[in-house]
């Protein structure tokens, strides 16, 4: 470690697999290696060697990747007790893999030594001193890890000062301080922080929280504020339990709230932040501070009109500095200048106070009166605004459908059949197909009948489908609401129906996004 203020060192690929619903192939773990290098992370966790073969293929291929800012770090733990170091088969391992870095994690738990390692203090110290003394001889840096520091500290701060020195000792470059359990406040952890700065005045010192509490970023800023040096985080803030301390928003703390200098290219968050959960085949968090869909996002009438006249009236930061994008939303809280923000961003031209405008305004209101939705649907809401423009045309007519589910005693499989009959450039055209359950053989009548006169939406298909009953209390006569997602392989787009039948609602919802992209194939 050298003159930066703070260091971020990422364990995704490590810590934040040890989370629910989290997983990452050996070639996942690369391509995200790869990704926080370019970004700007100084520290990467690549796993512990050894440990299971994913991990060992890790650390075989890393030494190709070329990093040209990150350093790579092989995670594993002290010796054990009453063990030589140059004889313990997990540090050599450590060594093995080759990487420029090392983090240990010892315990700083009085309980810990003595009821779960069953050894002394006296030996503890010693597995974390000869260690570290061992790996920086072999020409590593080394990163020491307190496991459980801040319950240590509560409980025996002597011992667990007493650890942090063994580390020290041994020439670790920095000593990384641990709420393991999650569980400490961030006024505990600056009055603790300050406490090991000033025993231990000349050794750098991080912070690693996980997130028990809600508390893993306030907790990392606080000890920043203490003198740490180095934080510890994963991407989206993965990790095990309720996750660990979430980089996507300390970073951006750092670098606009405090004026820590942290990456050279902020604007790049968001896309690391999606290719996280893209690589690891997880849905994105909608919330999420800074990064997520709904950061910047409008909806009462009130203060889309502010941020239109002045957008940090109602934004604590410019979205475009994190790579994020402003959000109007139309629903029935709209106003006027939601409507017309959402309609000049697909490139729809609304006068202010023209008839159009107050028509679709109208209709929003009386659509979602009615259970609609068109926060996750503005493809539905684009055709709502085209639709009251003169230049819009009906690609095809709808004159009736019919759907039939038919199941035997005998154990032969359900047949699932629509018939469709509309109106395409004068002729009328009638198609009938099976399928996969009702809506399924609907979709497939329906893209039979199109297909003649559009052959371009065989590039269409339906990539999600979501089904949510509205006010329950009407049982099975419920309303359902439908939202569907559609793409084109480069483009996706939602669309929402709503009717007391999930058929009514799903045909909506799919004759609306076969509209639209034809709408948008238009000359």
């Amino acid at each position: 470690m050298s003159d930066k203020p703070v260091y971020l060192y990422d364990t995704t690929l490590r810590d934040g697999t040890q989370g629910e619903g989290f997983q990452l192939s050996g070639l996942d773990k690369l391509r995200i290696a790869q990704h926080l290098d370019t970004f700007g992370i100084d520290y990467i966790e690549g796993g512990w060697p050894g440990s299971n073969p994913k991990d060992v293929e890790f650390f075989q291929q890393a030494r190709k990747l070329n990093l040209k800012h990150a350093k790579l770090a092989a995670f594993g733990s002290t010796r054990r007790a009453d063990t030589p170091v140059d004889q313990d088969r997990q540090v050599r391992l450590l060594l093995e893999a080759e990487t420029p870095v090392v983090t240990i994690f010892g315990k700083s738990w009085e309980l810990q030594v003595t009821e779960v390692l069953r050894t002394t203090v006296g030996e503890n110290r010693a597995m974390i001193r000869d260690t570290v003394a061992h790996l920086t001889a072999n020409g590593r840096e080394v990163v020491y890890d307190a496991e459980h520091f801040f319950d240590g500290y509560k409980d025996s701060p002597e011992h667990a000062l007493g650890t942090l020195e063994a580390a020290a000792e041994g020439g670790a470059s920095c000593l990384v301080l641990c709420d393991t359990n999650g569980g400490t406040l961030p006024s505990e952890i600056m009055q603790i922080c300050q406490a090991v700065k000033q025993r231990l005045p000349d050794t750098p010192f991080g912070i690693h929280t996980h997130n028990d509490c809600e508390l893993a970023v306030a907790n990392a800023i606080a000890a920043v504020k203490a003198g740490a040096s180095q934080v510890q985080g994963t991407i989206n803030g993965y990790g095990e339990r309720t996750g660990n301390c979430n980089l996507t928003s300390v970073i951006p703390i750092l670098q606009l709230k405090m004026g820590i200098k942290a990456v050279p290219n902020l604007r790049k968050l968001r896309d690391l932040s999606y290719f996280v959960d893209d690589v690891s085949n997880n849905i994105h968090f909608a919330r999420a501070p800074f990064v997520g869909s709904t950061a910047f996002a409008h909806k009462g009438g009130m203060h889309v009109n502010a941020v239109k006249k002045i957008s940090r009236s109602y934004e604590h930061i410019e979205p475009l500095a994190v790579g994020n994008e402003q959000n109007i939303l139309v629903s029935e809280l709209s106003g006027r200048d939601n409507i017309l923000i959402k309609a000049e961003k697909l490139g729809l031209k609304l006068d202010k106070g023209s008839p159009e405008a107050s028509a679709v305004l109208d209709r929003v209101k009386q659509l979602e009166n009615e259970g609609y939705s068109f926060e996750a649907a503005s493809g539905s809401f684009e055709l709502l605004v085209r639709r009251q423009l003169k230049d819009y045309e009906k690609p095809f007519q709808f004159h009736e459908y019919h759907t039939s589910f038919r199941k035997y005693e005998d154990g032969h499989a359900p047949v699932c059949e629509a018939t469709v009959k509309l109106g395409i450039d004068g002729q009328r055209v009638l198609t009938v197909a099976e399928g996969n359950g009702v809506v399924n053989a609907l979709d497939l009548a329906l893209r039979k009948a199109l297909l003649p006169f559009y052959p371009e939406i065989a590039d269409v298909s339906l990539v999600d489908y979501k089904v949510r009953i509205i006010e329950g209390h009407d049982a099975t006569a419920s309303k359902t609401r439908v939202l569907i997602v559609s793409s084109d392989g480069s483009h996706s787009w939602g669309t929402v129906g709503v009717s007391d039948s999930i058929i009514e609602a799903s045909w909506i919802a799919l004759t609306d996004a076969i509209d639209l992209f034809l709408q948008h194939r238009k000359p």
